[in-house]
């Protein structure tokens, strides 16, 4: 099957879901910083008829309501081989936790990388499936998220750990 997409509505805006094949490729908000053009999407899909978009979707709306903790779908994000780095890395941060980009880049292996991750990152186009609004600026500020600092700011709060746990990095 080729590429195609779906739309939901959120309380963080209207989501498109971007499938190619039988992974997620993508997901996009209304005004994402890069998000592709509308053709990139393919057509859209018959969500009742398409399974994978369909328990995306699922997914999706299962999480933003707080009923769900992880995401369990196939994802095939186009990117080079530092940035799938990156969102690997990305990607194991646990819900109610937060990394930095400079703790990302000594995980690569190079400190002086931070703004090559932040760059990596910026380009996750995966957002919430690859969890990139936990990744915070060397002071814990929010910074740089390609749906807006309003909605990193919504995720963030949604997987607010218990008050103990409040502000650990992982």
């Amino acid at each position: 099957m080729s590429t195609r997409h779906v739309m939901v509505e959120t309380y963080l805006g209207p989501i498109t879901v971007v499938a190619k094949g039988g992974a997620i490729s993508g997901l996009y908000y209304e005004h994402h910083v890069r998000r592709p053009s509308p053709e990139a999407f393919g057509p859209e899909a018959d969500i009742g008829k398409d399974l994978l978009l369909n328990e995306a979707v699922r997914q999706l709306c299962d999480y933003l309501a707080g009923r769900r903790r992880d995401f369990d779908l196939p994802l095939a994000a186009e990117g080079d081989a530092f940035q799938h780095t990156v969102w690997d890395i990305v990607k194991s941060v646990r819900r109610g936790h937060t990394t930095t980009y400079g703790r990302i880049a000594e995980q690569v292996g190079d400190r002086s990388l931070a703004q090559k991750v932040g760059q990596a990152v910026g380009a996750n186009p995966l957002c919430v499936f690859v969890p990139c609004h936990r990744v915070v600026g060397s002071t814990g500020a929010l910074t740089g998220y390609a749906g807006g600092l309003k909605r990193k700011q919504a995720l963030l709060e949604l997987e607010e750990p218990p008050a103990s746990d409040a502000g650990r990095l992982f």
